[in-house]
């Protein structure tokens, strides 16, 4: 039977905790969406009420529902939330285990793990179902140390970075891929978490699913791997959380041990602490001075994205236009502009 499936938000999709959803809905999907379950929004088109745009991706109250009228039937029941601490949101237990006696297959790509959940991972054998687990570490023997062996790779390499988390790097990162590609670039992503994955991209790793010691390693072996494979011309770095954010800093190594040529930084204008840490006062930093650690880090940041929800289009293109005049480069919005202005930059620096 073709895979087609569900992905669980209930309650979550207005909130950035849906970023999985949400990429879902953009596509692509390794297991096809056919809806979503969120009783806020039952009945209606989830493109629709994502950015206006019609996908024929229909929202459902429950499980039970979209298994009941959603034809061709329904295989694979996915958790479409990111949360904070990776956690399972008791709104979405109900339809897992729904899921789980009707014997469809659970994709997890929270820290919480379904297979060590006693009551679901027990449903799941009573009824034929299927567990992915997508951030179950790998056992030590089967990681990667760094070697060195990705400075020797010629494609041109470009780390997309983020001033934080849940800022829409990876879907700038696939859009780029897109726009690369359609002006007849050979362009690859490395996908470095859950949702990469979910959208069928075929090199990468997770990043947070991974011991610190072996992070630099398994991003070498995904840039190898598909250089050996597609031998790409440009292979762009999903990057995760931020430089400096005081939860979980991240980025450096895919400046250091991805060896990036360049940089596209996103920032969110809109956002002025980083996220859920405004109650301490963590104030996110001016995008200068983080191009100006990239710059110390050994990369350059060739332009800059912005992530706009919560602004309307006039405060965006306000925020846009006073960017390119501080930093003197390209300020794109992707959502509402594409990304061929970058796409057109990366094949020049070619």
């Amino acid at each position: 039977m073709p895979a087609r499936s569900v992905a669980l938000t209930s309650g979550y999709f207005d909130t950035v905790f849906a970023k999985t959803t949400h990429g879902l809905i953009r596509g692509p999907s390794r297991f096809p969406l056919a809806g979503v379950v969120d009783p806020s929004y039952a009945g209606q088109d989830a493109g629709t009420v994502l950015d206006g745009t019609s996908r024929g991706i229909r929202f459902y109250a429950s499980v039970a529902e979209a298994l009941h009228q959603a034809d061709p039937p329904i295989t694979h029941c996915i958790v479409g939330v990111a949360t904070v601490g990776g956690m399972l949101p008791d709104s979405l237990r109900s339809d897992l285990e729904y899921a789980a006696r009707a014997g469809l297959t659970l994709v997890n790509g929270l820290h919480y793990l379904l297979g060590e959940d006693r009551y679901l991972s027990g449903l799941a054998v009573a009824h034929g179902a299927r567990i992915i687990d997508i951030r179950r570490s790998k056992p030590a023997s089967a990681l990667r140390f760094w070697s060195g062996d990705v400075l020797s790779v010629s494609a041109l390499r470009i780390a997309v970075l983020g001033m934080d988390c849940a800022i829409g790097k990876r879907t700038t990162c696939v859009l780029l891929r897109e726009a690369c590609r359609a002006q007849g670039v050979r362009a690859e992503m490395i996908y470095t978490g859950q949702t990469g994955w979910l959208q069928g991209v075929e090199h990468g790793f997770i990043f947070d699913a991974t011991p610190n010691d072996f992070v630099s390693g398994e991003l070498e072996g995904a840039i190898l791997s598909c250089y050996g494979d597609t031998g790409a011309e440009v292979i762009l770095m999903e990057g995760q959380s931020g430089l400096r954010n005081p939860a979980g800093p991240a980025g450096a190594e895919f400046i250091l041990s991805g060896d990036a040529h360049g940089v596209i930084l996103q920032h969110a204008p809109g956002r002025r602490y980083y996220e859920d840490l405004a109650v301490m006062s963590c104030a996110v930093p001016p995008v200068s001075e983080e191009i100006e650690l990239i710059r110390l880090l050994g990369a350059s940041v060739w332009a800059v994205t912005l992530f706009t929800r919560g602004m309307s289009d006039s405060e965006s293109r306000l925020a846009q236009s006073m960017l390119e005049a501080e930093l003197g480069l390209p300020v794109v919005r992707p959502l509402e502009e594409g990304v061929t202005r970058i796409a057109d930059l990366i094949r020049a620096r070619l």
